[in-house]
């Protein structure tokens, strides 16, 4: 799934392409698609738009009158719509401007989860995006240590809850506990200030990292290309220690990790049951 650099670099490329074109139509092709029936869509027709932006792993696209808020899910993409199918293959909405341009939103897979909500006001204060938690990088020591006493949890788990802290999916939660060396299952009431700032540190850096590479790309990068240490890197040596990566696998993910680097040399076991290392 898409997570914060991808969708932040994607936001900014919108915004260069689209600001300031004029919607002509927003048009649903699947019955999943919009989530919200009021406002209707169609008041946003004929409006300018302001800004496309980003919360969390949500593309925004303001036209004044309203918001689009986007989740794209695991396999959606926002991509200019060269052909204009009536049909488009996985095409779930499209956006439709009066110089002639398109946007269509597409999902892959038999999920169609990805969605579209119309939001008046303040989106910031509607679903989806009101049970959201701060934007990874927005959030500094203090917040970080009380937010790690407020959610006592694991810190891979942590990580990936929108509701606490929002933006951050399973790659990058594998990448910062790396990048932090600590343990994906080490409790968050339990880390102490050093662990807190070593965290954020790596919160940072690997934000910043991603970011600069999805800036370098014309459209979204895939999963498999993006940079990480470990994420994606399973049974390989880590770049740090060259000891081998090992994984907890899961049903709907992996947690990857370095024994060397985050666990004291000592090997997770990989089912749901046992008692992990803390």
């Amino acid at each position: 799934m898409p997570e914060l650099p991808e969708i932040q670099a994607h936001a900014e490329r919108l915004h260069r392409a689209f600001a300031g074109a004029t919607l002509e139509r927003f048009v649903p092709l699947a019955f999943t698609a919009l989530k919200t029936a009021a406002p209707p869509a169609d008041v946003t027709h004929g409006h300018e738009v302001v800004f496309v932006g980003h919360r969390g792993k949500h593309l925004l696209i303001d036209v004044g009158v309203a918001t689009f808020v986007i989740h794209l899910m695991q396999g959606g993409r926002l991509r200019v719509d060269e052909k204009q199918a009536a049909k488009p293959r996985n095409g779930q909405a499209r956006w439709r401007f009066a110089d002639g341009r398109a946007l269509l939103l597409t999902e892959a897979g038999t999920e169609r989860r990805a969605g579209v909500w119309v939001v008046a006001d303040d989106p910031e204060d509607q679903p989806p995006l009101d049970v959201l938690g701060p934007d990874a990088d927005t959030v500094d020591a203090d917040a970080l240590q009380a937010m790690f006493a407020a959610h006592p949890m694991r810190l891979h788990g942590f990580l990936r809850d929108q509701r606490i802290i929002a933006g951050l999916g399973r790659r990058l939660a594998n990448e910062i506990c790396h990048r932090a060396q600590l343990s994906p299952f080490a409790n968050t009431a339990k880390l102490d200030r050093d662990d807190v700032k070593r965290t954020l540190e790596a919160i940072a850096v690997c934000l910043n990292e991603g970011l600069a590479y999805e800036r370098g790309l014309d459209e979204m990068s895939s999963s498999a290309d993006r940079p990480g240490n470990v994420h994606h890197r399973v049974r390989e040596a880590c770049p740090v220690c060259a000891d081998t990566i090992r994984s907890v696998e899961y049903s709907a993910y992996t947690v990857a990790y370095c024994p060397t680097c985050q666990t004291g040399g000592k090997v997770l076991a990989d089912n749901t049951t046992s008692r992990f290392l803390k």
